[in-house]
Formats: structure tokens, sequence, C-alpha cells
């Protein structure tokens, strides 16, 4: 029987810990009557969205499946929030300086930094930056299943205790495009899906009416909805 190495679940392997990174969505903002401090809010894992991963046998694609992590999360896990998987930890479950929970999206995180240490700013300005833009976790799997032909692998259950949250360089999920809350968007620099999306957010949000298309797949009222959003836009600011 040809057994694939990765096919050995992390509780037989000595809950071996492992890491995944993702271009996932995160935000920073500063904390009301906190002057040193800032929140980062984002997502460690995003579920349901394969990223390709390699072992000693090829290529295969990797799943987080959907709860994976209610079990751990209901435990009250201890948790850090890095910088690269390493150095002092940023924010801690257990301090309650941390909280992960998690919704149809993934893993969501929201940390309370202090700016007063000198790689809390360093990595808040490289994210203001668009210089690090992506976030990732360290995790123990606890169950799994392959696809008959081992082309694909479905975490099922993991484990985050005594594990990690992290801003990271580089993910493996471009399943979502990642912005911070203070750096201004370039539209340009946007793909058509993500630009859709992001159409759909705002006109949820300002209660946009999309227009009916016309003959010849144009729209009749296109540029007062722009309008319209754009008053509404400028109405928040003021």
């Amino acid at each position: 029987m040809t057994i694939k190495l990765a096919d050995v679940s992390a509780r037989d392997a000595g809950r071996v810990r492992v890491r995944r990174a993702y271009p996932c969505v995160f935000e920073v903002r500063a904390v009301a009557g906190k002057p040193s401090a800032m929140r980062v809010r984002g997502y460690a894992s995003v579920y349901e969205h394969p990223y390709t991963m390699w072992d000693m046998f090829g290529e295969y694609d990797e799943v987080v499946g959907a709860a994976a992590g209610a079990k751990t999360l209901s435990e009250g896990p201890a948790t850090q929030l890095l910088l690269n998987h390493a150095g002092l930890s940023m924010a801690y479950t257990r301090a309650g300086s941390l909280t992960l929970a998690e919704d149809s999206t993934g893993l969501a995180i929201d940390a309370e930094v202090n700016t007063k240490r000198g790689d809390v700013r360093d990595m808040i300005i490289a994210m203001e930056d668009g210089a690090v833009d992506e976030m990732s976790f360290a995790f123990e799997i606890i169950r799994q299943s392959w696809s008959p032909d081992y082309s694909e692998r479905r975490i099922t259950e993991y484990s985050i205790d005594r594990g990690d949250v992290s801003v990271v360089n580089f993910g493996a999920n471009p399943a979502t495009s990642v912005e911070a809350a203070t750096r201004a968007l370039d539209l340009d620099r946007l793909d058509d899906t993500a630009a859709r999306t992001l159409w759909e957010r705002l006109s949820a949000r300002f209660d946009i009416q999309t227009p009916a298309p016309v003959e010849g797949g144009a729209t009749s009222s296109r540029g007062s909805s722009l309008s319209l959003a754009r008053a509404r836009l400028a109405m928040l600011d003021a």
C-alpha cells in the first residue's frame, strides 16, 4: 500500500504544528481613549478556499473546512499574535488583548496592540505602507481527509492552542485581497472579481440601487447611482 507522507495526521505524528499563510483582509484602527493603542482586525485563515501545497509526492490542493476551529475556540486556546511567527507576543488571548472567532469567512482575529513598542510600530507602519498585507496561523491538525486520488487534502479540525496568528510577508491562499484601513484603496489595481465584490459591499452599505440594464447592455442611471454613492460618502466624511 502506498502512503502519502502528508497523510499521517498531526495526532499520529506527535501533534506537529504547521503553518498556513493567506492574503486575508485585515484593518488597523486607533483605539479611542488609548493614544498608544491600535486595533488590528482580520482573518488568519480563509475557509473553503483551496490553495496549493507540495510534499515529496508532488502538488496537491489543501482546504480548511468550515468550522474546523470550532472545538479549539470553544476551549479557550492560548494563542498569541506574532510577526512572521517569531518574536515577542504582541497580543495574547489570556491577557484579553487577542480575540479569536469563526464566521463564514474563516478564523477572525481582533487584537489590541501597544505602539509604545518598536516592533509593533514597525508592523503598523509596514501595514499602512502596504509593504505587509497578509496573515497566517500556526496550528496542529487534529482531523483530516483526502480525496480518492490524493489531489485534495481537507482539514476538518485543527487546534490553535499554544499556536499563533501572525502578520506575515507572504501567503499561500490567494482567496482575497488585503488592505489596511488607514491606507487609500487603489481601484486601478483591483481585478474584475475584487472590484465587483467591492461594489456589492458599497451598494449594500449605502443602499445604492443597481440600475436596470437597457437595450445594448448599457445602464440608464449609472451616473446618478455613482453620484449618490459619492454624496453619501461625502456626508460620512463631513
